[in-house]
């Protein structure tokens, strides 16, 4: 497409746009600025777009459906991710080793292990996490929080994974045998 087709051009990195509003939601990328924020939690957003999808986290509202599954997503950017479980798409690839992945997000944090980079830092102890979601974790160690609790007998945990994996006390489901070490 020719210049005169998109004359509006973003003046740090030269790409072009059809429609002012366009430039002004892509000159965030650049800035940080995320103007608009979710009234239940305050997480902030770059677009209205965003946010839009966001609040239906706390709606419950799923109105995309996989049409292998029937399971059904908040976004289509959620589902169209998941449907590469179906397909085993990978489209993310590693520059450095050539592994693939199937969600951006995964690419991203697998590249940590080549260059070492933590740059997640725990405020109060200084340790340092590849991803925020391994901060959080962190965090949650200091401050004693147990967000998640059985519903049979009370118990309280700090890490979904270790109340599933006290349910199964419950239900009677066998525990996965670990490896023993020698």
């Amino acid at each position: 497409m020719s210049k005169s087709a998109r004359p509006h051009h973003c003046s740090q990195c030269g790409k072009r746009f059809i429609q002012l509003g366009h430039l002004k939601k892509h000159k965030r990328t650049h800035t940080g600025e995320k103007p608009y924020h979710c009234f239940q939690c305050e997480k902030r957003f770059s677009s209205s777009g965003s946010l839009k999808s966001h609040e239906r986290i706390h709606s419950g509202v799923k109105p995309f459906q996989c049409s292998q599954c029937g399971k059904r997503f908040s976004s289509s950017g959620s589902l169209k991710s998941h449907e590469r479980i179906h397909s085993g798409e990978k489209p993310f690839q590693c520059s450095l080793c050539g592994k693939r992945f199937s969600r951006s997000s995964h690419l991203k944090l697998h590249k940590s292990v080549h260059t070492g980079e933590k740059p997640f830092q725990c405020s109060q102890c200084g340790s340092s996490f590849t991803s925020s979601d391994s901060l959080k974790r962190h965090i949650g160690l200091h401050s004693g929080e147990k967000p998640y609790y059985c519903s049979d007998c009370g118990k309280r945990f700090s890490r979904l994974n270790g109340l599933k994996r006290h349910e199964r006390i419950h239900t009677g489901e066998a525990l996965p045998m670990l490896p023993v070490s020698k």
